[in-house]
């Protein structure tokens, strides 16, 4: 019987030596994350954080997230380094309707070959997303693992902490009939609906990743790579002001299934249509797709990325703000009594 030659970790798929070598190009860029609470180095078995000095009732708020299959899209382009900047943003707003604000981020990359340049282009948005939101990226994982993903394909998914004191959690619990309903424009689709955009797209209108989108100025790439905005900067001041009642983040399910999460029982969100022009992404999807109204309502934000509930004679004044502060906001419409569901007229 003839002798087989001994096998290697290598042989099986999985390039340790790789991994060590893409390792150092992303430990400059999580040292760029570092706050002053931040007390590990990037190689530890966990990453410490402080909690900030001066809190007084400190809760830790968390969510985890994904990109969803945006990140198709970031395969067939090549383009790697604005997918890690949706998923922080993404779960930077998921904490900022509860008030909190983003202490530090985890990473998570799964992938069947490590690619040269593609795990470093990837954090790199990450790292830049920490930076812009001013959260640690604290620590994370890269899992080279041959077999479960396709070649070029990978998953990205994070963690976010952030902390907010406890009588200044947001439940939606001082939302009252009478309220003014702000919404905030999104960039795009941000990170969810591409399921059914991408099937419009490349499928029925049979665009490719560098075909110019119809009606805008800019390739189908780069209109569906729109980063997912941080509402962080604009917000967080009114909030810490005791000026927000209410804040929804608009992702999957749009307005339609958002919004009712964070209504008291008995009252209803009733948004006017007219108060803003639906942006040409979303018209095109639904005039090629042939979706129904209340689908797209549902399936994608339809051009407002983050719903803000506030007092009725504050509504104005938050709008300016808002505004000041580089955000496109307009009142919306209003809460009224209901079944805890939201009106579209």
């Amino acid at each position: 019987m003839s002798e087989q030659p001994g096998l290697s970790y290598a042989a099986a798929g999985v390039d340790i030596d790789a991994a060590h070598q893409a390792m150092q190009g992303v430990a400059a860029l999580v040292r760029s994350t570092a706050t002053p609470d931040t007390l590990s180095e990037l190689g530890s078995f966990g990453g410490l954080y402080r909690v900030p000095r001066g809190a007084r009732q400190p809760v830790l708020v968390a969510s985890t997230d994904g990109v969803g299959t945006k990140l198709k899209v970031a395969f067939s382009t090549g383009r790697h380094g604005t997918v890690g900047e949706d998923l922080v943003n993404h779960c930077v707003n998921d904490i900022l309707v509860q008030g909190a604000r983003p202490l530090f981020f985890l990473d998570y990359v799964g992938l069947g070959r490590l690619e040269p340049g593609v795990v470093e282009e990837l954090v790199s948005g990450v790292a830049r997303g920490c930076r812009n939101n001013g959260c640690a990226l604290l620590g994370g994982e890269t899992a080279e693992m041959p077999d479960m993903y396709q070649p070029g394909e990978y998953d990205l998914a994070g963690t976010v902490v952030g902390m907010v004191e406890e009588d200044r959690v947001l439940d939606g619990k001082a939302i009252r009939a009478g309220d003014a309903i702000v919404a905030l424009a999104s960039t795009g689709l941000h990170t969810n609906g591409y399921s059914l955009a991408r099937r419009i797209v490349f499928d029925r209108l049979g665009l490719g990743a560098d075909s110019p989108f119809p009606g805008e100025d800019a390739s189908v790439a780069d209109v569906l790579l729109r980063v997912h905005k941080s509402y962080l900067h604009s917000l967080y001041p009114l909030i810490e002001a005791g000026r927000v009642r209410g804040l929804a983040h608009i992702t999957g399910g749009g307005l339609v299934d958002n919004v009712p999460r964070i209504l008291p029982e008995g009252l209803d969100a009733r948004f006017d249509g007219a108060s803003w022009q639906v942006p040409n992404l979303f018209r095109v999807l639904q005039r090629e797709g042939g979706v129904e109204e209340m689908e797209m309502y549902r399936a994608f934000n339809m051009g407002v990325g983050m719903v803000a509930v506030v007092a009725a004679d504050e509504a104005d004044a938050v709008v300016r703000d808002l505004s000041a502060a580089g955000e496109q906001a307009w009142i919306a419409g209003e809460i009224v009594p209901g079944a805890g569901t939201v009106v579209l007229s």
